[in-house]
């Protein structure tokens, strides 16, 4: 499976929340410790109507799924994260917000505007999207007792391998997003990840607009 997919290309998101509040709820733009973002190794829109949903998977533990987390559990917050979606000219930024090691200034070296929430929107993205989790995480390495747990939190992954977590959001608003500077034709295609490495695309045959 894991080879055939690396045949399948797939669109390349980082997501951006706020670390877990330790203060005023409201991060002013220079406190760029209290943001974090990582790429995205899946990224799907789940569905249009009625509800704008996107989904996607995260490795666990992490710090970002630790921030989801806590950002849910303050149901009052219109929004819990946005995704970026990457442009062709924004690989750099893909394998930069890939890395594990960015704590505690992740944002240092990237240009970013804020949402109303107070969210980073990535300076250049193909598009950004504000999103709010409709629930806090499925644990995919605990299948059997998903049906059962309800809200309760799901078991620490103790077993080999690799565990991970499915997050699940409502689109709440599409950002608008700040061009930069040196932009260049490839801030119009998309970044996809393809064969493990980052690439875009061409088009072979004029699709039809119409057709869904």
């Amino acid at each position: 499976m894991r080879t055939l997919l690396r045949e399948t290309a797939q669109p390349v998101a980082v997501v951006t929340a706020l670390m877990p509040p330790s203060g005023t709820p409201t991060p002013s733009s220079s406190d760029h410790q209290r943001f974090h973002g990582a790429t995205l190794s899946s990224f799907s829109s789940v569905s249009m109507d009625p509800h704008p949903l996107v989904a996607f998977s995260l490795r666990v533990p992490s710090r970002l799924a630790t921030s989801l987390k806590e950002a849910h559990a303050a149901t009052h917050l219109p929004s819990h994260m946005v995704v970026n979606i990457l442009s062709a000219a924004q690989a750099a930024l893909a394998v930069h917000f890939s890395q594990p090691d960015l704590y505690p200034n992740p944002f240092s070296a990237t240009r970013f505007t804020l949402t109303a929430e107070g969210l980073p929107v990535l300076a250049g993205a193909l598009g950004a999207l504000s999103c709010k989790l409709i629930a806090g995480s499925w644990p995919l390495h605990d299948l059997e007792s998903l049906e059962s747990r309800g809200g309760k939190e799901a078991p620490v992954w103790d077993g080999e391998g690799v565990a991970s977590e499915l997050f699940i959001a409502r689109v709440t608003r599409v950002e608008s997003v700040v061009p930069l500077e040196e932009e260049d034709g490839l801030r119009t295609s998309p970044l996809i990840y393809y064969r493990r490495s980052y690439a875009t695309t061409r088009t072979l045959y004029p699709g039809d607009d119409n057709k869904t």
